[in-house]
């Protein structure tokens, strides 16, 4: 029998694209469009994690929703959740896997922009000098390095590391530059903090996730995808001001001015 497929869209508009004959999906074609087992397909049916499918002709057909929270389960099985864990979240979602898959897929990225980039230890050595030493070891503690094994190292932050090597070619100590790295560290993450308490209280809620429509996650999306813009304007203009305030008081200090 030929299924002449055709496109469905997510409705978030997140431009996830599924090919769904017009007839639906069989288990094949199913297990096929997700990059699953048709084995695993039929674990997840067995356990409730996959809704029944459509039967005509004794045959069963799948649509968009079937792909959706399949796509969902693998996402998350490959991040170490486990069958147990997925199931209460797929509870909470309220038959909203797409509007989750994509509110999942906007947290986990709307501040992840940056690539990061990977390192041999001579490489690094050129940068922070030998793997024993104190100024390696502090940026290693501090997450700017991470030593992955095998003489490879990951640089989460390369815009991080660049602005350090700016500095010590400016003539500032190593060490010193990974001090205020430190610091810029230790305050920002009360600032990320505060902003992220600010969405949970006042954009969640006290909302039960298992009440919330499809539209209702829709605009929970949303709201995250302009909380990045907003923070990092308030951020970037907060310190402008703070950085002006600051120089024209050290500047008045060194003319002989007073504070």
């Amino acid at each position: 029998m030929s299924h002449g497929h055709m496109e469905h869209r997510s409705p978030t508009g997140a431009g996830t694209i599924v090919r769904v004959g017009e007839n639906g999906l069989t288990i094949d074609e199913l297990a096929r469009e997700v990059g699953m087992t048709v084995r695993n397909v039929r674990a997840h049916q067995s356990r409730g994690l996959l809704p029944p499918p459509e039967v005509r002709a004794r045959t069963g057909y799948y649509g968009p929703a079937h792909v959706a929270r399949l796509r969902l389960i693998k996402e998350m099985q490959a991040e170490g959740f486990n069958l147990k864990a997925i199931e209460r979240l797929l509870s909470a979602a309220n038959g909203a896997d797409e509007q989750l898959l994509d509110f999942r897929r906007t947290l986990l990225s709307s501040f992840a922009d940056e690539e990061p980039e990977l390192m041999t230890t001579e490489e690094l050595t050129e940068r922070f000098g030998p793997p024993d030493s104190p100024a390696l070891r502090k940026a290693a503690r501090l997450g700017l390095v991470r030593l992955l094994g095998d003489d490879r190292w990951e640089v989460p932050s390369p815009t991080m590391l660049r602005a350090g090597e700016e500095l010590v070619r400016l003539g500032i100590p190593l060490e010193h530059a990974l001090a205020v790295a430190e610091r810029v560290q230790r305050n920002i993450r009360s600032i990320a903090e505060a902003f992220v308490r600010l969405f949970v209280s006042d954009v969640i809620g006290s909302n039960d996730p298992a009440t919330l429509s499809p539209q209702e996650w829709e605009r929970t999306r949303q709201a995250l995808e302009r909380l990045r813009p907003l923070a990092m304007d308030v951020v970037r203009a907060a310190f402008q001001h703070t950085m002006t305030e600051q120089i024209e008081r050290e500047v008045a200090r060194l003319l002989g001015g007073k504070q």
